[in-house]
């Protein structure tokens, strides 16, 4: 959530009003030839997963931007996505266009987080909920078991604490977050995929990441065309005249301790095309990670 979560906080009584689920999603964006799904069924060593803050607290064209992200899902359609900011109206609408996922939420009032992972590759195993003791804006860690391809997933998603003011409950959730990561079976490949809201030196402050997890992005060469994921230079949804560039949305990985059975291999940047109404899906760029699983 970027800094205008105040602003955002009032608008829940507005929530009930919304209704997404009738909306028509004609528009969603098609391609021709073989999609990655294609391959996917194809080649089943290939895994892919979407990490996405999708703003649902705003509710400016809300439809319309819940369909740019519909498209985006069903255009790729990824094995597993992580997603921030949903609010009720946004899950029903989910749960009914992406039928072909299971949908594990942080909660279910509110704004919260949640885990979709693809029913024909993905087997769902459990789920787990950490709360964060602290937190003034409603934020938890959710954590969910799964397997594919024979490989066993602790998947972990979370929205740390925003704004440059809260920066010290950030850091103690960041803390959190890294000690499940440890505490995580060793025969188990993480992955945690999230809005951080972490600026670069206060992953610093909190003496950087154990030696045996990687930042994506870093592990990956620091590839340029994904360095920012919330930019309010590319990215107008917020109006706001200053350029902020932050790497908010993050992904950290640990190999399981018997081989590197599943590697990331690539990373890009979703919802960069504004849409009919002028506006992005989100304020937050997605990120889309493809990984090779080692058969």
């Amino acid at each position: 959530m970027s800094s205008t979560i105040i602003c955002k906080v009032v608008l829940y009584s507005d929530l009930a009003s919304v209704d997404l689920t009738k909306e028509e999603t004609t528009g969603a964006i098609s391609s021709k030839g073989s999609t990655p799904e294609n391959l996917q069924q194809e080649d089943g060593s290939v895994f892919s997963f979407i990490t996405w803050n999708i703003d649902g607290l705003d509710l400016k064209n809300l439809p319309e931007r819940a369909r740019g992200v519909y498209s985006a899902i069903a255009l790729y359609s990824p094995d597993v996505i992580f997603l921030q900011e949903v609010i009720p109206p946004y899950y029903s609408f989910l749960k009914k266009k992406a039928s072909s996922y299971e949908i594990i939420t942080g909660r279910d009032e509110g704004y919260f987080t949640a885990i979709m992972l693809k029913k024909s590759r993905v087997k769902f195993k459990s789920q787990e909920i950490i709360p964060f003791p602290n937190t003034r804006m409603m934020r938890n860690l959710l954590c969910v078991h799964a397997s594919i391809s024979g490989n066993e997933l602790f998947l972990m998603t979370s929205h740390l604490e925003s704004t440059r003011g809260h920066a010290e409950e950030r850091m103690n959730q960041f803390k959190m977050v890294l000690k499940k990561i440890e505490e995580a079976p060793a025969s188990t490949t993480v992955i945690f995929a999230g809005d951080t809201n972490l600026r670069d030196q206060e992953v610093t402050k909190c003496g950087g990441l154990p030696s045996n997890i990687s930042d994506v992005w870093e592990f990956l060469g620091k590839p340029k065309h994904c360095r920012y994921t919330w930019d309010t230079q590319m990215n107008s949804n917020l109006g706001i005249r200053a350029t902020c560039k932050y790497r908010f949305d993050r992904i950290l990985y640990r190999a399981a301790a018997d081989g590197g059975h599943i590697i990331p291999q690539s990373l890009d940047l979703l919802g960069l095309e504004k849409l009919d109404c002028g506006r992005f899906p989100s304020d937050h760029w997605g990120l889309l990670c493809t990984l090779d699983v080692i058969l």
